[in-house]
């Protein structure tokens, strides 16, 4: 599992990155409409930020076992088929994550000589975000296998928790 302290800390730069993206957009609405400007950076990077804020919030949301899953599919089966369907399960997107990690490595390192047009900040930094999310869940979904293959994974934890945050 992900670090505790670094759960809060993913928690703290989302709020952050909100609070800026909210600032930028409302000021640069304001600056349009009452004084006929406007900040030429805010919408790029209100983008980027935007990128970031959802990717950063899909691996708190696999950290905290939040994601939507078939509770009522699983649940009907017998614990033995839950495991098997949560391994598999499991399995499949390890190797998602996996495979969107290496795509995203190999998109980042021809991005950082990229720039954006206006702000000029380096395309791969941007597209970074997808490559910790990737990694952040193939983290998550390895100790999760890890705990099932050596049964340290009680029934409990099979059926997703329908967004209950866990500790």
């Amino acid at each position: 599992m992900i670090p505790r302290v670094i759960l809060k800390a993913i928690e703290w730069l989302l709020v952050i990155l909100l609070g800026l993206m909210v600032v930028l957009v409302f000021g640069n609405v304001v600056l349009r409409y009452a004084f006929n400007s406007g900040l030429v950076f805010s919408e790029e990077v209100s983008r980027f930020i935007f990128m970031w804020l959802t990717l950063m919030g899909a691996l708190l949301t696999m950290a905290y076992r939040s994601h939507l899953g078939m509770n009522s599919l699983i649940a009907a089966v017998p614990v033995p088929w839950r495991r098997l369907m949560r391994f598999t399960s499991d399995l499949i997107m390890l190797g998602c994550c996996l495979t969107m990690a290496w795509g995203t490595w190999v998109q980042v390192k021809l991005a950082m000589v990229d720039h954006a047009p206006v702000t000029g900040i380096p395309m791969g930094l941007v597209f970074s975000s997808l490559l910790i999310c990737s990694l952040g869940m193939a983290w998550v979904l390895l100790h999760d296998l890890w705990r099932q293959v050596t049964g340290r994974m009680p029934a409990s934890e099979l059926v997703p928790n329908n967004g209950e945050v866990t500790e």
